[in-house]
């Protein structure tokens, strides 16, 4: 498994924390940045982590900022992305087993870092549930991607 990561400014503490979880628990990554609390625009680093799970680079996507509600909407205008706003370890799981999402987002003024590693936990180690009713409802959000 290899996960995409990036933030904004709003959110650079918390991916320090995501780093260090996902060497804890043995999962790949790439850091699209920002690497400073310097202001940058959100959208830039939602695009870049979600190009890498588009192309097939990695996995899944995490994205950080403040309250995460910007990158998930910078994300979730890219074809072929499912990015869930989790603040709760419920909605990171039923978000895989029902939505099949590839991005998750977050926010840093939302969460602290206890809470953050188990809502990553089970959003990457929960699966697709693969019922009909499950695929049937994700091929009609393709659909509308069209």
């Amino acid at each position: 498994m290899k996960v995409a990561i990036g933030c904004d400014h709003g959110g650079i503490n918390l991916k320090s924390a995501l780093i260090k979880h996902l060497g804890k628990i043995n999962v790949e990554y790439t850091d699209f940045g920002t690497f400073t609390s310097d202001s940058v625009d959100y959208n830039d680093y939602a695009a870049m982590v979600c190009d890498a799970v588009v192309k097939g680079e990695c996995d899944f996507g995490i994205l950080i900022c403040g309250t995460g509600i910007g990158m998930s909407i910078a994300a979730n205008k890219v074809k072929g992305i499912r990015c869930a706003h989790c603040h709760d370890v419920y909605s990171a799981k039923m978000t895989r087993l029902h939505n099949d999402a590839n991005v998750l987002a977050f926010g840093e003024r939302v969460i602290g870092a206890g809470l953050m590693q188990e809502i990553v936990d089970a959003f990457l180690f929960t699966e697709f549930s693969n019922e009909e009713r499950h695929v049937r409802r994700v091929e009609k959000i393709k659909a509308l991607e069209k």
